[in-house]
């Protein structure tokens, strides 16, 4: 009997790994399958060593970073003592499974990488611990193809899993009867992030800006979006709910069906633009880790579907431009400069055509039964 390990840090690789391995067991009904994950990688049959819902952090937490190298040792010891997978599959989460990498190479378990970390992006030098430590890596974006076959990394191209993962624009009219939203007015939503740190930062300027353009544009309305992961007390200490209209775990038949959207940046942009949603970015955090990430960046756009592009499709307003004027301007123009709305619209519409129409879950599982069947062909 085969045997794998998943790693996943965060909601999103809960997901991506719940995926794969739901192609896994259909191919591969015997296999044994464990993981540090949460809910997606339970139900689709993973035994959970750890839960991961309390992994996901921002900024310098001596707590955090303790529980961490607790967790990343107790981690290392089974896989190596105890469990002694034939595969580990990371997922994401760069830095905490570059050091489980680190700590399990070369005892003759086959480390694999999906969603690499994004070297390209920041912190360049990261590409020799992947070369050093892991043994094939599954990118998600084809420009990553070539940086790493430079290196001489074994590498494949999965397509994004947004792709064919991403739910199809849903219907605005029973979208807005479902939560009692006016039809006739214009619909502006507020995405301040999945992250309780995020919205320490972001939500209070969301909210003071979503209340100015109320005032300007009485004939304006807003929802702000609930993360799936984000508990109502933790969400409530930051927004007022009173206030506006809250949606949560509908996220992205918001997305498709709003007319403009306030985000944090992140993966909700790129899934925002692949419904041609037009969208501003808004992000703020320490000042300090600020200026460490202005040293060590490799490039200076921070929107997936800007980088993506190469355009300067979505406005990004950060750190010092993330204000209420800033946001309030570049909302109404991307509301009522019909020419400047039309051509934002457009141009999202290239942020898909970059992106391979894979399947990308089931792309990794090939790869890892192909890896799998070397040492015992079926």
């Amino acid at each position: 009997m085969k045997k794998i390990f998943i790693v996943t840090g965060e909601y999103s690789g809960d997901i991506h790994g719940s995926k794969v391995l739901e192609i896994l067991r259909q191919r591969m009904p015997d296999i044994q399958v464990e993981a540090i994950g949460g809910e997606n990688l339970k139900n689709a049959g993973a035994k959970i060593f750890h839960d991961h819902s309390k992994m996901s952090g921002f900024g310098f937490n001596l707590k955090m970073a303790f529980d961490h190298l607790k967790l990343e040792s107790e981690l290392c010891n089974y896989l190596l003592n105890e469990y002694k997978p034939n595969l580990v599959l990371f997922i994401d989460y760069g830095a905490f499974n570059l050091r489980v990498a680190k700590s399990i190479q070369g005892h003759g378990i086959k480390l694999f990488h999906y969603i690499p970390p994004q070297v390209w992006a920041s912190r360049k030098w990261r590409i020799k611990q992947i070369k050093k430590y892991i043994d094939k890596v599954l990118c998600i974006f084809p420009f990553e193809v070539e940086m790493y076959k430079e290196q001489g990394i074994d590498v494949h191209y999965c397509g994004h899993p947004l792709v064919s993962q991403l739910p199809p624009k849903a219907n605005r009219e029973e979208f807005f009867n479902k939560y009692s939203i006016d039809t006739n007015k214009l619909l502006v939503s507020v995405f301040p992030g999945s992250r309780p740190i995020e919205l320490y930062f972001l939500a209070k300027t969301f909210m003071k800006t979503a209340r100015q353009l109320k005032k300007l544009h009485p004939e304006l309305q807003f929802c702000i979006s609930q993360a799936p992961n984000l508990s109502d007390d933790i969400f409530n200490k930051y927004i007022n709910s009173s206030e506006f209209k809250i949606i949560k775990g509908d996220n992205q038949a918001l997305l498709s069906v709003s007319d403009s959207l306030i985000l944090a940046s992140g993966t909700v942009a790129l899934e925002a633009s692949l419904y041609q949603t037009p969208m501003i970015i808004g992000y703020k955090g320490p000042w300090l880790l600020y200026l460490i990430y202005l040293l060590v960046r490799c490039i200076k756009k921070v929107s997936l579907p800007n980088i993506i592009t190469g355009e300067e499709i979505v406005p990004e307003l950060v750190q010092h431009k993330f204000n209420v004027e800033n946001l309030c301007y570049e909302t109404e123009r991307l509301l009522y400069d019909k020419k400047y709305r039309t051509a934002t619209i457009e141009k999202l519409g290239h942020v898909k055509e970059k992106l391979s129409d894979k399947y990308s879950a089931k792309e990794v599982a090939d790869c890892i039964i192909e890896e799998l069947q070397k040492e015992n062909p079926m």
